[in-house]
């Protein structure tokens, strides 16, 4: 399989979100989401504009991370972009805990969102394609504990069993067009 050509070829259908083909990468925390997404932004962005938004960027902080706020701001960034409207989307301060500034998402050929919460049910209905991406929970935790410090290590138990409510309630691995195995 290649994801790029596998990609290019579901590009060929009409867009589901307005004039904006939409992806979304999800998975556990480490998996490589934010990677796969940037890969993604230089493979295709030669060809079309591409935006990227990361979920780390619309939490509202760790306790409200994957409620009703996140499902929020998606519903209303993509009936946006479905309108070929621009969306104003609030982003998070991790320094500050709060919602301190707003990102302008504009209609865009393709518009790749990434992070744990970006193909949930709510979203599937605007993409194109899904990526799932597997990675046994002890690895995942290790690397964000590796690249985000070790302070943070007990919230990231905390958010890894968010995670497993999420993901069980959703069925978004069930649900994904292409799940990937990073271990």
């Amino acid at each position: 399989m290649n994801l790029i050509d596998d990609l290019n070829e579901i590009f060929l259908s009409p867009p589901r979100c307005g004039t904006t083909r939409v992806i979304a990468i999800d998975g556990r925390a480490g998996a490589g989401k934010t990677t796969l997404a940037h890969e993604l932004f230089l493979a295709f962005s030669t060809q079309m504009q591409v935006s990227v938004l990361g979920m780390d960027e619309i939490y509202h902080g760790w306790d409200d991370a994957l409620g009703n706020s996140l499902k929020h701001t998606l519903s209303s960034l993509l009936e946006d972009l479905g309108q070929n409207s621009a969306s104003q989307v609030p982003i998070y301060n991790w320094s500050s805990a709060c919602l301190d500034s707003a990102r302008i998402i504009n209609p865009c050929d393709l518009l790749i969102l990434e992070g744990v919460g970006s193909a949930q049910q709510i979203v599937r209905e605007f993409t194109l394609a899904t990526i799932w991406l597997d990675i046994d929970p002890s690895i995942g935790l290790q690397r964000v504990i590796d690249r985000d410090g070790e302070l943070i290590s007990s919230q990231m138990q905390r958010w890894q069993q968010e995670e497993v409510r999420h993901f069980s309630h959703d069925k978004t691995r069930e649900n994904a067009d292409f799940v990937l195995s990073t271990m």
